[in-house]
């Protein structure tokens, strides 16, 4: 069975846990709730922001086209309007974002919450890889966001000079190239560089759409009222099939509203919140009712209502403002898939990868692996798809999956961790059921038209996620059995070895039995450092553990110890430094006199019960790539000494 105790667990492989940079600090530094509230702006708003780009004009002219009257253009701006209110503002903003994991939010943070808080019990499989496929999904949509949003402000251009059509695809790698590459070699904070730079400039980008907004309802006042649910609901009943098959690309109106969630330990509930009410939503409001208002007075301007919307001389630098903002959309959307790589490798559901800080005030992190592929995925979506119009065909589907996810993970919350009473909790939860349900069934229409691709995309890497963490709870029962109680171990090992200088640390998966490379240490070398200690790494259910709780230590006598370093899955697993504060396993810890011992473990796939033998090659093959242990427990080189040993599965 698959559960967070035991990815928990095998989050600390013997051959070292997966260690993880530490990617969230906590936003409330000394800026002020204005600065972090137009940081957030910057880095939490920006899928959400510049749907406006792309989601009107497609519900119109993609591949389901609505009739283009008054009932429709009013029914569809309602159903937006209403859409941001009960998802974002309601179920995001109001509810959801009270179930923070101290601070952190996202799907696997909430998951860790549930099974911290879960009155005594851990839950069970089901809940689990309900987390893993929401994180799954999250990375399709990390593939999909930075493709669509580019490629919709780049268009701009074919828009406003229609000979330039053909430059819009390598103009559209182009950048995704440079933005990845910058990103590589990104060195600032990420708070920092969204408030100094990114937050200011997508607070022009949500002023400028405002204005473009309010500029075409001061000429059609009367579409205001197309904010009235009446509209969405006569839409559906003089149109259920057309009402129905249109929420499949109204929905791009909220795409990234998880981004609220899942940010919120960089910027702090209050700011996002904030950000959202007084910025972001009446701004998207305002386009959204100008966009309406220009198609009724020229139903021609479809093909981008977006742009169209700009006054003469102002085309140009509208187009320079709205690539800017989807590249900033696109570059925030690639830190939260760093992010989320790093709580799900702290948690065991990814191999080791290699982490890297950006930045040693704010311990921001880069994950070669996930940009460099990330960027890959991009690209061959962008060259496959060529138009924007045809990508929104394959969005949706990751984003309400999801949010659909989400409803189920929030209900054990409301019943089990907040004892809400069924009066209040069965009618909010109802409400989401049914919208997020609905959504999701509308995107299923989009299949044949290219919602294949997220779903190819997400269940492609939900196996890799459950292969690796199934592989790995496998590989932990294996050496679990027959192991020696490190108690009988102690009596007999001090006199059967010569003793040698120095202190030795061998890395154990489990918090019990001798570890086999202490094993195969005195097996062939027949020696014993005059201090052996046991360490196992343990990735606790929070963000971050108090330094009071770091360390347990159990004394064997003879010089052998026992001792449990605790992480939260959000912390950056430095054992010589956690090494450096403990002081009850006799001296202190001197690097220059202690070597490390990890087993590295050689994964023979066999025809045995446990896994299918394609998943256990596809494991095998995880666990080779995997970054070594070393630069992720952050040991000295000079200090470390590998023993193999080969096991099956």
């Amino acid at each position: 069975m698959l559960t967070m105790n035991e990815a928990v667990v095998d989050a600390a492989p013997e051959s070292g846990a997966p260690c993880a940079a530490d990617a969230s600090v906590p936003a409330v530094k000394q800026v002020g709730a204005l600065g972090l509230a137009v940081g957030a702006i910057g880095v939490v708003f920006g899928d959400i922001g510049t749907s406006p780009l792309y989601a009107l004009r497609d519900t119109f002219a993609g591949h389901h086209p609505l009739p283009l009257d008054r009932l429709h253009i009013f029914g569809i701006v309602s159903l937006m309007f209403w859409s941001m209110m009960l998802i974002v503002t309601l179920k995001y903003v109001t509810v959801i974002m009270r179930a923070d994991n101290k601070g952190s939010g996202g799907s696997l943070a909430l998951l860790a919450l549930i099974n911290q808080q879960g009155t005594g019990r851990r839950w069970g499989k089901g809940v689990v890889l309900l987390g893993v496929l929401a994180t799954a999904l999250f990375y399709s949509d990390s593939m999909l966001t930075p493709a669509v949003s580019i490629m919709s402000a780049v268009e701009g251009i074919s828009v406003y000079n229609g000979s330039l059509h053909g430059v819009v695809v390598p103009l559209v790698v182009a950048i995704v190239i440079a933005l990845f590459v910058i990103k590589s070699q990104h060195t600032g904070s990420r708070i920092n560089w969204a408030s100094r730079w990114a937050g200011p400039f997508m607070l022009l980008y949500f002023a400028t759409i405002s204005l473009l907004g309010l500029r075409s309802i001061a000429q059609d006042p009367g579409v205001i009222f197309a904010l009235s649910p009446q509209w969405a609901l006569a839409m559906f009943m003089a149109d259920p099939w057309h009402g129905f098959i249109a929420m499949g690309t109204a929905v791009l109106a909220v795409t990234g509203a998880e981004a609220l969630y899942a940010d919120m330990g960089q910027f702090g509930r209050a700011p996002i919140r904030v950000s959202w009410l007084v910025f972001v939503l009446p701004s998207l409001v305002f386009n959204y009712l100008g966009q309406a208002a220009l198609l009724l007075r020229d139903p021609s301007a479809i093909h981008s209502p977006f742009y169209l919307l700009a006054p003469p001389g102002f085309e140009w630098p509208l187009l320079l403002i709205a690539t800017t903002a989807a590249v900033i959309a696109a570059k925030a959307v690639i830190s939260g898939a760093f992010l989320v790589t790093q709580q799900a490798i702290q948690l065991g559901f990814i191999p080791r990868m290699t982490i890297r800080h950006t930045s040693a005030s704010a311990g921001q992190i880069y994950i070669p692996t996930i940009n460099w592929v990330l960027m890959i995925a991009v690209i061959v979506l962008v060259l496959v798809f060529e138009r924007s119009r045809n990508l929104t065909a394959a969005y949706g589907i990751a984003v309400t999956g999801a949010m659909l996810i989400d409803n189920i993970l929030l209900a054990v919350v409301l019943f089990k961790l907040w004892r809400w009473k069924p009066v209040f909790a069965v009618p909010l939860l109802g409400l989401f059921f049914v919208i997020d349900a609905t959504y999701l069934g509308a995107n299923l229409a989009k299949i044949p038209d290219g919602g294949w691709v997220p779903l190819l995309m997400g269940t492609a890497i939900f196996t890799l996620l459950t292969t690796w963490s199934r592989g790995r709870t496998l590989m932990r029962q294996h050496m679990a059995e027959g192991a020696l109680p490190l108690e009988v171990f102690t009596r007999s090992a001090h006199t059967s070895a010569a003793r040698v200088p120095g202190t030795a640390v061998f890395m154990a998966s489990a918090a019990a039995g001798v570890p086999s490379a202490l094993l195969h240490n005195i097996k062939h070398n027949k020696v014993l450092h005059e201090r052996v200690v046991v360490l196992t790494v343990q990735i606790a259910d929070v963000p971050m553990v108090e330094a009071s709780d770091r360390a347990q230590v159990k004394d064997f006598g003879q010089g052998f110890y026992r001792l449990i370093l605790r992480f939260g899955f959000m912390e950056e697993t430095d054992v010589p430094a956690a090494l450096g504060s403990v002081s009850v396993c006799g001296e202190p810890f001197d690097m220059m006199r202690t070597s490390f011992f990890l087993s590295r473990q050689t994964l023979i796939p066999a025809d045995v019960p446990g896994m299918a033998l394609w998943r256990e090659m596809l494991f095998a093959w995880m666990l080779r790539n995997a970054a070594d242990a070393m630069g992720f427990f952050r040991l000295p080189t000079n200090r470390v000494v590998e023993l193999g040993s080969q096991l099956k599965i």
